[in-house]
């Protein structure tokens, strides 16, 4: 990258060395990803505004309400005016603008007594959200991986009436950590939740679920949905930005076909350089415009339903049939450490998630492996191991059980306690469907064939209660 050699002239004062350098920067990257947007679907995926609500508890649900509505406003009202000028400015397009808060069950503790009082706070959120223009609000979120307070379980129980009354609220819970171990009260408790949601919403083919995802080692600065909340150890206001470009990846490594592994990995690296550079640029922009910190660079590639935008298209360019063949784990590692090597060098605060994403209705290559029956449930589990999140976007059958999808949630859970990372699942039991049928969600939700389900019964296991204890290496002190 020739843009950084001689950048900026020795003997002038510092400062204006580095506005040169910051000019000169800018300036190449973006000629640098003219081919890469116009041709290879680079984007930004999300600004993302994380925003505390700490200062607006109250034990009065009205007064608490209003200054939810009032303190978000403020603080949004010029989040998409921003990046639309940015996405003007740059010729970069920056497909979503979105928030996130401080988890509801911290914020609603004192006010709200009833499941109907915490939905009412995600109906505030709603509005706002619709008002300053964002597409998608998280946070409505609990925080549960040792223990429930009273408060958290009333919040979790009123996700399915928050989902069904709400257009872009996104909730998330998080279920387990490696510090901490599971919670499998709450994952027992979220099994139902999620079959409780898929029933609210199920005349938009359970739509509310894919507005919901359970975590074990959840990140506090996530600027994807659905499992956004903003830390309570952020500061006050914090932009967070989330980078996308599988279809760059891809066709990098079109160019290179043949050659080993350790080319591969350069090429793969170079790549993910280049990509979170942008998110980088933008991410500077935005908190110059609004007058609020940065935060991280997400650099995860996150697919899209449109055709050069998948992942699992990249895992086959790596030498797979397809996605879920045998090899398919091996080169997912390959691709998630590669990436995160690349994008670790290009920000000094690359955050969030930062990986490979494999949702399945949300990545064209990885419906056609299902259709295929190259993919399986089980296959997806393992990939989990090695990637940046975990079940994502799977349609399952309706009549599955809650305790199945307990049983799922812990399995994943485990995977990120035991090794140290985050995991998740995003499940969605469509009601009224079966195995061989389809599911159509839109847009970015894309569409995804009902995937089967282990029929054997798990129910004693989750039926025990209690905790599963945190493993012997989380013992670091």
């Amino acid at each position: 990258m020739a843009w950084y050699v001689n950048v900026g002239i020795y003997g002038r004062p510092e400062e204006k060395r580095q506005e040169e350098e910051n000019v000169m920067i800018n300036i190449y990257e973006v000629v640098e990803t003219n081919n890469m947007i116009e041709k290879e679907n680079l984007d930004v995926r999300t600004i993302t505004l994380g925003i505390s609500l700490l200062d607006c508890i109250d034990s009065d649900l009205k007064t608490l309400n209003e200054k939810i509505y009032r303190k978000i406003y403020d603080a949004a009202k010029d989040l998409v005016r921003t990046g639309e000028e940015i996405s003007k400015e740059f010729g970069i397009p920056i497909v979503n603008k979105r928030i996130s808060v401080t988890p509801i069950a911290l914020i609603g503790g004192a006010a709200c007594k009833t499941i109907q009082d915490f939905a009412s706070i995600a109906q505030t959120l709603d509005k706002v959200a619709k008002e300053v223009g964002v597409n998608f609000i998280g946070g409505y979120s609990a925080l549960v991986s040792k223990g429930m307070t009273a408060a958290d379980e009333l919040l979790i129980r009123s996700i399915p009436l928050a989902l069904s009354t709400t257009e872009r609220v996104c909730s998330s819970v998080n279920l387990g950590s490696t510090r901490t171990g599971i919670n499998m009260d709450a994952v027992k408790l979220m099994g139902e939740m999620v079959k409780e949601t898929a029933e609210f919403t199920k005349e938009q083919d359970s739509l509310g679920c894919a507005k919901l995802v359970v975590f074990c080692n959840a990140p506090d600065d996530n600027p994807f949905m659905a499992g956004a909340f903003h830390g309570v150890t952020e500061a006050d206001k914090i932009i967070n930005v989330g980078v996308s470009g599988p279809g760059v990846v891809k066709t990098a490594l079109e160019k290179v076909r043949g050659e080993n592994f350790e080319v591969l990995c350069e090429t793969i690296k170079k790549t993910a350089f280049k990509v979170t550079r942008v998110g980088q640029l933008v991410a500077q922009e935005a908190s110059k415009m609004l007058g609020v910190p940065f935060g991280i660079v997400d650099l995860s590639l996150a697919p899209t339903p449109a055709v050069g935008d998948s992942v699992a298209d990249i895992l086959c360019e790596i030498g797979l049939e397809y996605a879920g063949a045998p090899g398919t784990t091996a080169a997912l590692a390959l691709l998630n450490d590669q990436v995160k090597k690349g994008g670790v060098m290009a920000s000094s605060y690359v955050g969030g998630l930062s990986g490979a994403f494999i949702p399945v209705s949300e990545d064209q290559g990885m419906i056609d492996a299902v259709t295929a029956g190259a993919l399986t449930l089980e296959k997806l589990e393992a990939m989990t191991c090695v990637c940046s999140v975990g079940l994502d976007m799977i349609a399952i059958p309706g009549d599955t059980k809650a305790t199945t999808i307990s049983g799922i949630i812990a399995d994943e859970m485990a995977i990120g306690m035991v090794n140290q990372k985050t995991t998740a699942v995003r499940i969605i039991p469509v009601i009224g469907k079966g195995v061989g049928e389809q599911v159509e969600f839109g847009g970015l939700l894309g569409y995804a064939p009902i995937m089967p389900v282990n029929q054997f019964s798990c129910d004693a296991f989750v039926n025990r209660g209690g905790r599963i204890p945190a493993p012997i290496h989380s013992f670091k002190n």
